[in-house]
């Protein structure tokens, strides 16, 4: 009798064996656990303003197979050129809706937000070379990431940047061909999101810190080898080159520094480029995070934080402060110095000492929560309901409301998704409105710092949509020309009595 079949029967069985202890290990245990926090916190954040414009973006986009240069959903703009800057994105977002409509977004949302979770937990494991550690890093990116999580392309924009910074561990502790995924990956950030551009400032830091070799107290840096520089520079050469591939060329290289140089309304008026309060929870831990990494390096004589580590934190801390959006950016960033600096505080993870059993159920565990906790369709529709002008665009359409129509910043998205055959007045795209001077309008007319009539005989608008309660809505009512015709929790509307050419 032959024994191959039974040897080969035995290597099928431990072959399965082995694939079964991976998929149910700590680190994949880690994961589910990381995506049960990621659900629990977008599962209430469906409806942002700004969800709706990307969702019409990429419907044109994949309508018409034509990435849009110009704006196509406001009057006040006169088709101004507009900078692309997310339509790889968008056309991802509408794909997910085109797929499951309001859950197919949802869907998107979830995994997005933890791929988010989890890309930071592999990067801190891989940086800090202990995976139990890591998890403190996956955790840490979490919390950081609440400022931020929505169905937008931002979410994509700090994924690609943890990859980034993955490749870059990588390539420097296992082989440096992984660098080489670097150009691949700025052909796609550069169509997704403009966090590109600080990827490249982030790439930067690293080859110019590859060259150094010196240690002065707890300050270091280790040159690397000249195969890992030559691969380096090569893969920061032809990622510079490919963040070109994109629909406009140098002007969508450029938007990210237009925007925070030029865009002055935008980042001081648009709440989410404010500063980031320090009573936040996540200005609080920004300060502690700073706090504690000073302290354990001048506590632990042996330890070392190397220059493009405080390079990469002092960038991270300033964009976190400065505008409260940007804050996971530092989340990302320190959460890999912390878990290296705890690397050997905690005995690292041992694949022969793993528990299934235990692992199993952990991971059982989390898609009982994710499935529990994923909101029903019905559920989702109440959330857009609540935050968006869902009767008032009822309302429009029933009475036929004709004529150029103002409205209010906020809602904006939702009435370019749900009323495209009005063309906005204003929406959350701030960058094309500062351009063209239509922001600046907007701003002083919203707070009734002028005569409401100048701006609405200007553009000729024939009726308001606004939200109930703000300054301009009160002082619209009191308007001889102006007469309230609809009212809900959410929404007013004011049609004119009097011809644009009367005083």
């Amino acid at each position: 009798m032959s024994i191959a079949p039974l040897v080969d029967g035995s290597r099928a069985r431990s072959g399965t064996t082995r694939a079964l202890r991976r998929i149910l290990s700590f680190p994949v245990a880690i994961a589910g656990a990381l995506s049960v926090l990621a659900v629990l916190t977008v599962r209430d954040r469906f409806d942002d303003p700004d969800m709706w414009w990307h969702l019409r973006t990429g419907q044109v986009i994949w309508n018409g197979h034509h990435i849009p240069t110009t704006d196509l959903f406001s009057y006040t703009t006169h088709h101004h050129a507009w900078v692309p800057h997310e339509w790889l994105s968008q056309v991802l977002i509408y794909g997910a809706y085109r797929l499951g409509g309001y859950t197919g977004l949802m869907v998107w949302l979830c995994v997005f937000a933890s791929a988010l979770a989890i890309a930071g937990y592999l990067l801190c494991s891989q940086y800090s070379g202990n995976a139990k550690v890591g998890f403190l890093g996956g955790a840490l990116v979490w919390f950081f990431s609440t400022m931020v999580l929505a169905v937008r392309p931002q979410v994509i924009g700090y994924l690609l940047l943890e990859v980034e910074l993955l490749l870059l561990c990588l390539g420097r502790k296992r082989n440096p061909r992984w660098f080489y995924g670097l150009p691949v990956l700025f052909a796609v950030w550069v169509n997704c999101h403009a966090s590109f551009f600080f990827g490249l400032i982030v790439l930067g830091v690293f080859v110019g810190c590859a060259f150094l070799d010196y240690e002065i107290g707890s300050l270091a840096a280790e040159q690397w080898t000249a195969a890992e520089r030559k691969s380096l520079v090569i893969a920061a050469c032809a990622s510079c080159a490919a963040v070109f591939v994109n629909p406009v060329g140098w002007r969508q290289v450029l938007y990210p520094v237009n925007t925070l140089f030029h865009q002055r309304i935008v980042v001081t008026m648009v709440d989410e480029w404010k500063p980031l309060p320090l009573n936040d929870p996540r200005g609080i831990a920004l300060l502690a995070i700073l706090a504690f990494i000073g302290l354990y390096v001048i506590a632990q004589r042996e330890a070392r934080i190397y220059v493009h580590e405080v390079v990469l934190l002092a960038m991270g801390a300033w964009l976190g402060l400065s505008h409260k959006r940007l804050v996971i950016v530092f989340g990302i960033l320190a959460a890999m110095v912390v878990t290296r600096l705890l690397a050997k505080s905690w005995k690292g993870y041992d694949a022969e000492h793993d528990r299934p059993a235990a692992n199993a159920v952990l991971l059982a565990l989390a898609v009982v929560v994710v499935l529990a906790a994923f909101p029903s369709r019905k559920n989702l529709m109440m959330q857009v309901e609540q935050r968006s002008p869902v009767k008032a665009v009822d309302y429009v359409k029933a009475h036929h409301l004709a004529g150029n129509m103002m409205n209010s910043f906020t809602n904006g998205g939702y009435l370019i998704w749900a009323l495209p055959e009005h063309p906005v007045f204003v929406d959350g795209r701030a960058d094309v409105y500062e351009w063209t001077g239509v922001l600046p309008q907007v701003a002083e007319w919203a707070t009734a710092e002028s005569n409401p009539n100048t701006l609405l005989n200007e553009y000729d608008v024939s009726f308001c949509l606004l939200e109930r309660g703000t300054q301009i809505a009160n002082e619209m009512a009191l308007l001889p020309d102006w007469k309230q015709v609809y009212q809900d929790d959410q929404s007013v509307i004011f049609v004119r009595q009097v011809s644009a050419a009367q005083p």
